[in-house]
């Protein structure tokens, strides 16, 4: 389909839908090509980027594994020092 006639017929469905679901994942889309965002960070995020890429470089890491593994041990001791206390 020649690009004109589907930019057509694509601005014709959106003119016709009122699917704010269909909207919003349109507009997700459109955000996908939009250039890199630049953000600005503060002296104290500087410096945990700066921590956090120099434990990449020295393999201070975990797999996605060790890092879950590590959450459900967390939230279980929470969940029970919580049952605990009450």
């Amino acid at each position: 389909m020649p690009e004109k006639n589907l930019k057509e017929k694509l601005i014709t469905k959106i003119n016709e839908t009122d699917d704010p679901s269909i909207l919003e994942e349109v507009s997700h889309l459109f955000e996908l090509q939009e250039p890199d965002t630049i953000y600005q960070v503060n002296d104290k995020q500087k410096k945990a980027i700066e921590e956090a890429e120099e434990q990449v470089k020295n393999k201070e890491t975990l797999t996605d594994d060790e890092a879950d593994k590590d959450i459900d041990e967390w939230l279980n001791i929470t969940h029970a020092n919580r049952k605990s206390s009450s």
